[in-house]
């Protein structure tokens, strides 16, 4: 049977939660094919009292937790107790890992006094299409209150805690956007079954991309590349790799001016004393537009004050748009929309190892700040193998080791690494799905 064509947008609900950014920043990777815009669970309009009051208190705790992290001792002590309840266990050996954790009986118990019941049946009412949830609580409820249209859940790390998948895996309905190999073997053991998996890759915003042959993103990645590698070490080696697949010349991509690093902070807004750490040691390269440095405070209005306050009383004030930028928006889908572009002029992506170490594949190098959780953890050793990421070093010296990275072609390597070795085309890949189109030939590869 020949394969479907490719059919147009909006096939699906996508539904989010305001947990962070990396749920809702998967959904927004989505908006192609949503129907209308992506659907945030704890904060829609009309959303019962009763279901808000419960996630509020939900995300409240995990925030405040998080917060907590970098406070010695004491910080350590109340995260690691949040974290154990959302552990992943380790993968070797393998084993029946189907019996459900403390943190799935939990969301059931909420599921069984009526949340989520009202967007259930909002949207049966409204439409019925297929629904891609981008957090596991927003699928398990959907489920059981009896949406009737397929559900799937779109996992956002590169492994993932028993939480995301059913009370009881084997009865249920749920199917499985995969990010990464390691994810399909994951749910495996969990007791899904394998015809209710798919390998998809994150989805990382089309906008960024520029469709199934990657025009936007390989005219990026030429100039990237050219950026972090002022010394010819990496493109001199691999010019006619570099030529087979970008399309250009590699030596003659003209080199523009400063590097740009993007760092960016997590939703919950830990680690924001590390970002003015990393503006005071880049100052001088700053100040000689070596380096220019963009700090994202995402949609918190006091993030972006608290680095306004930090930098000028650092003596970094007059930096501050011209050589330091504060990015803030009010609004998420400004926020995701904005960054999207702001990622295509970035040359490093500093951040700790979250969602965001799968935009890898859109071909940016990430310096990883410390993780927080254990499924960053995993997302960190990720980004190691796929050769996309490093750990950072001191943030006091970072001026130095930056500078040879750039000068020895290293971040130009994780750059094109990144690029081959990670996927790229999730939301293409997951369209696909969801439609029964045909996307492509070449297998993801199942890097573990």
């Amino acid at each position: 049977m020949p394969a479907k064509k490719r059919t147009a947008h909006r096939q699906a609900w996508v539904v989010s939660a305001d947990m962070g950014y990396g749920h809702d920043r998967a959904a927004h990777g989505l908006e192609e094919i949503a129907y209308g815009s992506f659907i945030t669970s704890n904060n829609y309009k009309g959303i019962p009292p009763l279901d808000k009051k419960l996630w509020r208190e939900t995300r409240e705790l995990y925030e405040t937790i998080s917060r907590f992290k970098p406070i010695p001792v004491i910080g350590d002590l109340i995260f690691s107790t949040l974290d154990y309840i959302q552990e992943i266990p380790a993968f070797y050996p393998r084993r029946d890992l189907s019996k459900p954790n403390l943190q799935v009986k939990g969301m059931y118990t909420l599921i069984k006094r009526g949340l989520m019941k009202h967007l259930t049946t909002t949207l049966m009412e409204r439409r019925r299409l297929p629904v891609i949830c981008t957090f596991p609580l927003s699928a398990h409820a959907m489920e059981y209150h009896g949406y009737p249209e397929d559900i799937y859940t779109l996992v956002t790390d590169t492994d993932m805690s028993r939480s995301w998948v059913a009370m009881d895996p084997k009865r249920s309905k749920i199917k499985y956007l995969a990010p990464t190999g390691r994810v399909v073997e994951r749910l495996k053991l969990y007791g899904v079954r394998s015809e209710n998996i798919f390998l998809t890759g994150f989805p990382i915003p089309r906008k960024i991309i520029g469709g199934p042959e990657s025009s936007i993103l390989k005219k990026d990645m030429a100039q990237r590349i050219c950026n972090l590698d002022p010394k010819g070490i990496f493109t001199s080696r691999y010019w006619r790799t570099l030529e087979a697949e970008l399309g250009v010349k590699a030596c003659k991509v003209h080199k523009s001016k400063p590097v740009t690093i993007t760092f960016s902070v997590g939703g919950a807004g830990a680690q924001r004393q590390l970002a003015v750490q990393i503006a005071k040691a880049l100052r001088e390269k700053i100040r000689r537009h070596e380096i220019k440095l963009i700090l994202v405070a995402g949609t918190h209005q006091a993030l972006a004050s608290y680095f306004h306050a930090h930098l000028r009383a650092a003596g970094l004030g007059p930096s501050i748009n011209n050589g330091i930028s504060i990015y803030f928006k009010k609004d998420r889908h400004e926020y995701f929309n904005a960054f999207d572009r702001i990622l295509q002029k970035t040359d490093i992506l500093w951040t700790k190892p979250s969602e965001l170490s799968f935009y890898t594949g859109a071909g940016i190098p990430i310096i990883m700040a410390p993780p927080i959780g254990s499924q960053e953890e995993f997302n960190k050793l990720w980004l190691q193998n796929v050769g996309g990421g490093v750990q950072m070093y001191d943030a006091d010296t970072c001026a130095e080791w930056l500078q040879d990275w750039i000068d020895g072609g290293a971040l130009a390597r994780m750059a094109w690494n990144g690029y081959i070795e990670a996927p790229t085309h999730g939301s293409y890949r997951i369209e696909s799905v969801i439609t029964g189109t045909e996307f492509g030939t070449q297998p993801l590869p199942l890097v573990v």
